[in-house]
């Protein structure tokens, strides 16, 4: 199949399919116990064999139904396809909460047309579970986005300032420049939220639970299939500084980002 062929609706389907079954699994790992298996770009950036075997799932699923197709998975690596499409997958997104029990994680799946690099695909279909809240997101290019069969918008109207959500990365030496960015939005904030999973704060803008959401240093794995969500859901998402070492997303409706790209840009 061609990129040009693609079934945005079949990849949908799919990738709802798989982020249960892969949701499932990561609950079920959590009950019975977390296990570190190393750390990643600092001693605070863990990686634990859940996020491994979750994976490890999710690749399993895309080889059986598309062998042809990409996969760019955040603990296993890239695979380039030959059918235009490419699987961008976090296992667990926000690991720490899970490792430390807190409910606010989730497997992040994205089916992209195009290069795994942001700016070169397009997103065709995103899932966003979030296995121990119980909560299922997503989206299909041209379709819309949704919540356990409920659409999904953002927010267009902010009278008693935005309620925004933002996150910090791993590295100590950048938590200055990220406490610098949060003082410089909170003219334009109702409050701040730290959730922990960059696709599940984004899954929130899309949701009308937050009004937008920004960070810097993000992965492809951690926005692909939230920022499907919030431009389904009738928002807008940007990227800024993408020639940095820590580009900037920014995901709101669009009057939030577009105040929030005027404050950061």
């Amino acid at each position: 199949m061609s990129a040009a062929e693609v079934d945005a609706a079949q990849l949908h389907a799919l990738a709802v399919d798989i982020a249960r079954e892969a949701g499932e699994l990561a609950k079920l790992r959590r009950s019975v116990g977390v296990a570190l298996a190393a750390t990643k770009s600092t001693l605070a950036d863990i990686v634990t064999e859940a996020d491994r075997e979750v994976e490890d799932l999710i690749r399993a699923r895309v080889a059986a139904e598309r062998p042809g197709d990409g996969f760019l998975g955040e603990e296993s690596g890239a695979d380039a396809g030959g059918s235009g499409v490419t699987w961008v997958v976090d296992p667990i997104d926000g690991t720490v909460n899970y490792a430390y029990g807190i409910p606010s994680y989730s497997v992040s799946i994205a089916a992209v047309r195009g290069s795994a690099q942001p700016g070169a695909w397009e997103a065709q279909a995103a899932a966003v579970c979030a296995p121990a809240l119980g909560e299922l997101f997503s989206a299909v290019r041209g379709g819309g986005a949704w919540q356990d069969g409920r659409a999904l918008h953002v927010t267009t109207e902010t009278p008693a300032g935005a309620l925004l959500a933002t996150g910090f990365g791993y590295d100590p030496t950048t938590h200055d420049g990220d406490l610098q960015t949060v003082r410089t939005v909170m003219p334009i904030a109702r409050d701040l939220r730290r959730g922990g999973s960059a696709a599940l704060d984004l899954a929130y803008v899309a949701a009308g639970r937050l009004d937008g959401y920004f960070e810097r240093g993000l992965n492809p794995w951690d926005f692909a299939a939230g920022a499907l969500l919030v431009e389904e859901a009738g928002g807008r998402v940007s990227r800024l500084d993408t020639a940095s070492r820590r580009p900037m997303l920014i995901a709101a409706g669009l009057e939030v980002h577009d105040r929030l790209v005027g404050i950061l840009g």
